[in-house]
């Protein structure tokens, strides 16, 4: 038995789309259940996203601090962004988003991992980048605004975010999973025979 995710689209009966906001919406599904019966299932319209996770020469992380309204707090979070364009090369938007919220360029670039954030109300798909060789970017910083006006900036050892991690005192999901999988790929095959930046990415295609 091969443990893979695997497509699969149930009958849909009846779709209504109650909330259209700024970057998601929010859609009703009818659908039908594997013994005839519908159900109503409510779920948020993502349009994706890719996560940075940045580490430097000294095994450090590079890690951004922001505030986040839903959950009351702010926390400490890798480089991440929307996939604002359909059709983006996911590649091309993480290395937008370590311009933008770090003012870091890379010269090596894997894919970590790929994840459904909240399959069960959400279809946001997050790709993981691993990036290593970094270095200052060029030319002027990126001006921010809103929340990331008031970000913080940090490098940390890839062993105290494991352990902050196990300790229940990170929660950000892409820092979760990111650093968990670098750990894991090390103790693996190693990080050179992670799948190569423009991997295809089937819940996001993508032009190279």
């Amino acid at each position: 038995m091969t443990i893979k995710d695997t497509p699969q689209e149930w009958e849909v009966r009846a779709t209504d789309t109650p909330f259209v906001g700024n970057k998601t919406s929010v859609r009703t599904d009818d659908v039908v259940m594997p013994g005839g019966s519908v159900v109503r299932r409510d779920y948020q319209v993502h349009p994706g996203s890719v996560a940075v996770l940045a580490l430097d020469d000294e095994d450090r992380v590079l890690l951004i601090k922001q505030y986040r309204h839903p959950v009351r707090q702010k926390l400490w979070e890798i480089p991440a962004g929307l996939l604002d364009i359909p059709g983006e090369n996911p590649l091309h938007a993480a290395q937008r988003e370590l311009y933008e919220e770090a003012h870091v360029k890379a010269e090596d670039w894997r894919v970590l991992t790929d994840v459904y954030t909240t399959p069960g109300g959400c279809d946001e798909a997050v790709r993981i980048f691993l990036a290593r060789g970094l270095s200052e970017a060029d030319g002027d910083r990126f001006e921010v605004e809103d929340e990331e006006a008031d970000m913080e900036h940090a490098r940390v050892s890839v062993d105290e975010l494991v352990r902050g991690v196990l300790a229940g005192e990170l929660h950000n999901n892409c820092l979760v999973v990111g650093v968990l999988s670098l750990v894991a790929a090390r103790t693996g095959d190693g990080l050179d025979a992670l799948r190569p930046a423009e991997a295809p990415w089937p819940a996001r295609p993508f032009e190279s």
